[in-house]
């Protein structure tokens, strides 16, 4: 288990509870094992003081933890018969982005989602989550296969934001999102969306422009990290922490603006804690945006979509 660090107390608990249970396996004391329980007791408590009111920064931290359900996961827990199905037909193949074909509860859609990967080697091959041009434009080629044939598309959002290098400008990076984004909201079919982690920037914006969206509950969604907030406004990246309270990136706040529509509960601790019960909780959600859109007719589809977007801020521009 990786903790953080704002998790230390919490892990002195539990790996001094570990240390007893070592002990009492050898045979080494009669009591090692309730004093065990006792510390799993206290840590439990911690636990959940922790995780009851984190701050925005925590949050962001908890959203980047390593250990979270990635794409892969979802996919692999909740869809049936996956045919992933790669590259742009024009530059190549993207393999922060991940897509292609499966059932969800036996009906037909199109699934596609960043991928950070789960350890060094997965990482980088999936740089890390952030998606180059070629992989939104494969975001794009698979809404329009699923608009074409009547499959409801589902997106499972986690990336830092798309990788700014210098190939991925010269391919067109700021195209091609908007290019996504304008699909989003082309397409006749439902579509609906899950902040798993990090929703970082036009990045997660080209995947997420659904008819519903929803966010783990200690996921986060925002224009831009809290570290780029930071260097932007006060040329100082240490300033983080009031980036984080001044972007409005939690779950909870979008909720209260009307960008997202529901907020997934997580287990206590975080879906790090639990990746299984994270998992099945996101599957629940995501059957449920489908059964409110299911029987909604294309045209109507792309109107709600459209006007759901462009109202966003309305408020605050007449204020």
């Amino acid at each position: 288990m990786t903790y953080l660090e704002f998790e230390r107390p919490l892990a002195d608990l539990e790996g001094k509870a570990e240390e007893l249970r070592a002990l009492a396996r050898k045979g080494e004391g009669v009591d090692l094992e309730k004093e065990a329980t006792a510390l799993d007791r206290k840590a439990a408590d911690l636990l959940r003081d922790l995780y009851k009111n984190l701050d925005p920064w925590r949050k962001t931290l908890v959203a980047r933890h390593p250990d979270r359900p990635h794409c892969k996961d979802y996919i692999d827990a909740l869809f049936s018969e996956w045919t992933p199905l790669a590259g742009d037909r024009a530059f190549g193949d993207d393999h922060a982005v991940m897509g292609g074909l499966a059932r969800f509860h036996d009906q037909p859609v199109v699934v596609i989602g960043h991928e950070k990967g789960n350890d060094t080697k997965s990482r980088i091959h999936r740089n890390f989550g952030m998606a180059r041009p070629e992989g939104y434009r494969k975001a794009i080629r698979l809404m329009d296969m699923a608009d074409r044939f009547g499959l409801p598309v589902i997106t499972l959002i986690d990336t830092p934001g798309a990788y700014p290098g210098k190939g991925a400008e010269e391919r067109g990076q700021s195209e091609a999102i908007a290019r996504a984004t304008e699909k989003c909201l082309q397409i006749g079919v439902p579509l609906v969306s899950v902040i798993v982690g990090e929703g970082g920037s036009g990045g997660a914006v080209a995947l997420a422009t659904a008819d519903r969206v929803a966010m783990l509950e200690h996921s986060i969604y925002s224009v831009i990290s809290p570290e780029g907030c930071a260097s932007i406004l006060w040329k100082d990246a240490d300033k983080m922490r009031e980036a984080a309270e001044a972007l409005r990136l939690t779950a909870q706040d979008l909720k209260r603006l009307g960008v997202i529509d529901r907020i997934i509960t997580e287990p206590v601790g975080g879906a790090q804690r639990d990746g299984p019960d994270a998992v099945a909780e996101v599957g629940r959600e995501i059957a449920a945006m489908l059964d409110e859109v299911r029987d909604t007719k294309p045209a109507d589809l792309i109107r709600s979509r459209r006007e759901k977007y462009l109202a966003m801020g309305s408020r605050g521009l007449a204020a």
